[in-house]
C-alpha cells in the first residue's frame, strides 16, 4: 500500500489522496479580486494531482488583508472569478478549499518584494486591529485594540465569508488562526494583554477563535469539513505552546472541527525556530495522538518518501505542501512514479507523457 495515495474521508468530502496544496499568499489581487494568475496558480496544482487545493488566506474584510494585493471575499462581486476557479479545480478531480483569514496586527503591510513594512495611509494603507495595541515589530503598524463591537464584526465577517465561499463552490473551509494573524494574536499572551473576557486565562484567550468556529460551523453545510490552521508553538518564551495547542484541539474537535492544520511560529519577531526537514511534523503527531483529531503536517516536506512516511507512520492524516509545490506543480504525479503507485490518474491530455512506475 502506498499510503500517500489512499483517499481521505472528511465528512461527506473525499480527497483522492493525502497531498494538499498549502495556502500560499500570491499578493497578486486588486481590491480583493481573483484573476487569471490565481486561476492558473491553483488550477495547475489541481492538474498536477493534489487531492485538496487550498487558496491563500482570503480576507474576510478589507481591513483583514495582509497587503493591498490580498484576495478577498467581503463582497458579492468577488464570487464570479472564485467560482470559475473552483469549477476548474473540481474538473481535475481535486477538492477546492478556501482559507479564511484576518491579518490582525500584520495588516496594511507591503508585499514581501516591496519591503514588507507598513503601508502609509496616503499609499492606500489602513488601521490594523489586534487584541492589544502592540505592534509586531518597529516597522509594522501600531494596531488599535479591538472593541467589543469590533470583535462582533470579526465574528460576523467570518460567518458571511463562509456563506459566500460555499456559493463560490468551495467544499472545504479552513479558519486561519496561525502565523501571527488576528486569531493567533488573541491566543498568545505575547500579543494579548487584554483584561476582559478575551484576555488573560487560556479559556479567555481562545474565546474569539471558538466564537468564530461556532459561527462558521453554524452556516457551513453539515456535509462540508472545517479545518483550523494553528501555530502549535510561538517558539518564544512566554508565548503560545504545544500543550495549549493540544488542549485547544480537543475543544475544537467538540465544536465540529474535522482537522487541525498544524504549523508553528509567525507571532513573535524574536522567535527562535530550529528550521530543518520535517521540523513541524512532531507537533501534528502530538496533537493527533493526544487530542484524538485528524491533523495535517506542513513545513519542509520535500520528497515523496518523506510525505508517504508521515502518513504511513500515523503522524498525520494529510500532508500540506507549499514551497515544493511552487517548485513542482506536478509533484503528486512525480511522487506516484517514484513510489511505484500505478493508479495515479493523469489528465487525458498528458497521458502520452506518463512514465511507468518503477
Amino acid at each position: 500500500m502506498i499510503h500517500l495515495f489512499q483517499p481521505l474521508q472528511l465528512r461527506a468530502v473525499t480527497l483522492k489522496n493525502r497531498i494538499a496544496v498549502s495556502p500560499m499568499c500570491e499578493y497578486s489581487a486588486e481590491d480583493g479580486f481573483a484573476n487569471d494568475w490565481h486561476l492558473v496558480h491553483l488550477g495547475s496544482r489541481a492538474v498536477g494531482g493534489a487531492g485538496l487545493v487550498l487558496t491563500e488566506a482570503v480576507a474576510v474584510s478589507p481591513e483583514g488583508r495582509i497587503s493591498p494585493q490580498d484576495l478577498g471575499i467581503w463582497k458579492e462581486e468577488h464570487l464570479t472569478m472564485l467560482l470559475r476557479i473552483t469549477q476548474f479545480i473540481k474538473s481535475q478531480g481535486a477538492v477546492a478549499g478556501i482559507q479564511l483569514g484576518h491579518a490582525g496586527r500584520k495588516a496594511s503591510t507591503y508585499r514581501p518584494w516591496e519591503g514588507h513594512k507598513e503601508v502609509p495611509a496616503d499609499k492606500g494603507g489602513w488601521t490594523a486591529v489586534a487584541p492589544s495595541a502592540i505592534p509586531f515589530n518597529d516597522v509594522y503598524p501600531l494596531p488599535e485594540a479591538l472593541t467589543k463591537e469590533g470583535i462582533k464584526k470579526v465574528i460576523a465577517d467570518f460567518a458571511t465569508a463562509t456563506e459566500r465561499a460555499v456559493r463560490a463552490g468551495f467544499e472545504v473551509i479552513e479558519i486561519h488562526a496561525a502565523h501571527g494573524y488576528l486569531l493567533h494574536n488573541f491566543l498568545s499572551p505575547i500579543s494579548n494583554e487584554r483584561t476582559d473576557e478575551y484576555g488573560g486565562t487560556f479559556e479567555n484567550r481562545i474565546r474569539l477563535l471558538l466564537e468564530v468556529t461556532d459561527a462558521v460551523r453554524t452556516v457551513l453545510p453539515a456535509q462540508y469539513p472545517l479545518l483550523v490552521r494553528i501555530s502549535a508553538t510561538d517558539w518564544a518564551e512566554g508565548g503560545w505552546n504545544e500543550e495549549e495547542s493540544v488542549a485547544l484541539a480537543r475543544i475544537l474537535k467538540d465544536r465540529g472541527v474535522d482537522l487541525i492544520d498544524t504549523s508553528t511560529g509567525g507571532l513573535a519577531h524574536h522567535q527562535k525556530i530550529p528550521v530543518g526537514p520535517l521540523y513541524q511534523v512532531p507537533f501534528a503527531d502530538k496533537i493527533r495522538k493526544e487530542a484524538g483529531i485528524a491533523t495535517g503536517a506542513v513545513g519542509l516536506i520535500t520528497t515523496p518518501e518523506e510525505a508517504n512516511a508521515i502518513i504511513a507512520d500515523g503522524q498525520a492524516d494529510l500532508v500540506l505542501m507549499a514551497r515544493e509545490l511552487l517548485r513542482d506543480p506536478y509533484f503528486p504525479m512525480h511522487a506516484a512514479t517514484a513510489l511505484g503507485y500505478h493508479d495515479m490518474p493523469w489528465p487525458i491530455q498528458y497521458v502520452r507523457a506518463k512514465r511507468t512506475p518503477r
